[in-house]
């Protein structure tokens, strides 16, 4: 088995360059796999469109079927075009966190064109959403579009906090790696979906790098302001 260094001469490894974001383009078009930094850890991405691409990026992380893939963007702008909405108050909370570590479930229509999208028993259809706060980032999703997206590990183990730990765990599973250098930390989004039910309407579905605490925080202060701040 290569080493971690033999591992990333043997796979694609680029900066972000525009040579680069074209040809990530071209790849995610094909159905393939490129490995993108993100403000939180690095993350594996395809056409969410695609269901071949999709069940690839299952296979090469090891992922168990019943796992999400979260869609990501440049911007809330595209949410209409891809069926998606974001339900009170989380469309409150995506003003003030995003872009950033922050992860709302969002709506999804009917006729939405995402196959990453969840049905459960009621019927409810939904799909994790973010906008990344790093620059690199938002320059790559400017030049592909949203994508599918995880984080770029094995599942069940450590996150990768830089292109040389997603080389070392993907391999050649990967057809582009691009290195914007290394993340802030191993720990990912939190992802916080609404809930009519709960006393402040919402669920924490997973703390990451946004404490819920500040998520708790920011409810608290927009039912005060009546919705508005962070607008």
């Amino acid at each position: 088995m290569p080493d971690r260094q033999e591992a990333r001469h043997m796979a694609d490894v680029r900066s972000a360059d525009e040579q680069t974001l074209a040809d990530a383009r071209r790849i995610i078009a094909d159905g393939g796999l490129v490995v993108i930094p993100t403000d939180t850890v690095y993350g594996i991405a395809c056409d969410p469109c695609n269901a071949a691409a999709i069940a690839r990026i299952y296979a090469a992380k090891h992922r168990p079927a019943d796992k999400a893939l979260q869609v990501i963007m440049p911007d809330l702008s595209v949410l209409p075009k891809l069926g998606l909405a974001l339900p009170t108050p989380l469309d409150a909370l995506a003003r003030r966190f995003l872009p950033g570590a922050f992860s709302p479930i969002a709506v999804a229509d009917d006729d939405s064109p995402l196959l990453t999208v969840r049905v459960d028993d009621s019927g409810a259809r939904t799909q994790g959403i973010r906008v990344p706060d790093s620059e690199v980032t938002l320059r790559v999703l400017r030049a592909i579009g949203p994508v599918a997206a995880s984080s770029a590990n094995r599942s069940g183990n450590e996150s990768a906090q830089t292109v040389d730990e997603a080389v070392a765990a993907l391999g050649d599973s990967v057809d582009l790696y691009i290195d914007g250098g290394p993340t802030v930390s191993h720990t990912a989004s939190t992802v916080v979906a609404a809930d009519p039910d709960a006393p402040d309407g919402i669920v924490i579905l997973r703390e990451g790098r946004l404490e819920a605490d500040a998520v708790r925080r920011a409810v608290r202060e927009e039912a005060r302001h009546g919705g508005t701040a962070g607008q």
